[in-house]
């Protein structure tokens, strides 16, 4: 049986929606507390197995590089000035038996054209897909949840929540039927459908496991909403031929790709955080206690 231990993370989104911050910085690299969002990906990633991390990058994300590489100046620096945790902290971002490759993607032609660009390095086995977007929060890790049962039923894994069906025009939205529990078998999926012809109420969040005959059919794939090569599209394809499933997934979704969901996680990871998790909930809690009317000076 072959391992996941192939990791892809497509990065190449321009980030409009948080302009002007993203502006000259990749969104990927927007912190949740003192992490970048791509960093809890890579984690997640990590602790499920995987120990070959695929890039597909583009202009103006070069910082997403330099945070997975050797700074030696910065460390040196560190180690001069006695900061033995934080020079930890720095030497641990990426563990030594991880490798790094990062493809560039010249055009934007959608997710399925980044996941496509990964074959070379892939190869015949299977893996996995994160979007650094989708920021999870759950124990075990939501990509070790979806290793465990893609061993269990050696086939295709999509990461899946329950949404509200007005909200269905945001996913990649499954046709299934539950199978076993928290599992489901899919016959269809739909790339972000009106809410009356949304399939079910279980959209698609930016965790996957695959095949490689996936890349088969993307190649075969044409430009589809919004005028993208979509991996939607050629995963319906691969349903034809191979069984996929849909995990209902334990934990907590953010989306950090919208200012909302970001502010959300901020502060869900803030109050969890070992440093500062303790005084940033007494502080969160007193935002909700009533106030003392402020008099106004005579």
């Amino acid at each position: 049986m072959a391992e996941v231990r192939k990791a892809v993370f497509p990065v190449a989104g321009l980030g409009t929606r948080f302009l002007p911050a993203t502006k000259a910085s990749a969104k990927e690299m927007m912190p949740v507390v003192d992490k970048p969002l791509i960093q809890y990906a890579v984690e997640e990633a990590i602790a499920a197995g995987c120990d070959q991390l695929i890039f597909i990058s583009g202009r103006g994300k070069r910082a997403i590089e330099d945070h997975f590489d050797v700074s030696y100046e910065l460390e040196i620096e560190l180690e001069k000035r006695g900061k033995e945790a934080l020079l930890k902290q720095v030497r641990s971002i990426l563990p030594s038996h991880v490798s790094t490759i990062f493809l560039r993607q010249p055009y934007p032609l959608g997710l399925g054209h980044a996941v496509l660009m990964a074959r070379p390095v892939v190869g015949d086995e299977p893996f996995a897909v994160l979007l650094a977007d989708d920021l999870m929060l759950g124990e075990p890790p939501v990509l070790a949840q979806m290793v465990e049962q893609y061993r269990r039923y050696q086939a295709g894994i999509l990461g899946v929540e329950e949404i509200a069906r007005e909200h269905s025009t945001r996913y990649g939205v499954v046709d299934a039927r539950p199978w076993d529990d928290r599992i489901y078998q899919v016959s269809d999926i739909v790339e972000k459908p009106k809410p009356e012809n949304a399939p079910s109420n279980l959209g698609v969040v930016g965790r996957y496991i695959l095949p490689a005959r996936v890349f088969h059919f993307l190649e075969q794939t044409q430009q589809g909403a919004g005028g993208e090569i979509q991996l939607t599209d050629a995963i319906a394809h691969l349903l034809k031929e191979r069984q996929v499933l849909a995990y209902l997934f334990s934990g907590q979704r953010f989306d950090c790709g919208d200012k909302l969901g970001y502010l959300k996680a901020t502060i869900a990871f803030g109050k969890l955080h070992p440093e500062v998790g303790a005084d940033f909930t007494r502080y969160m809690d007193s935002l909700c206690e009533p106030q003392a009317p402020v008099e106004a000076f005579p």
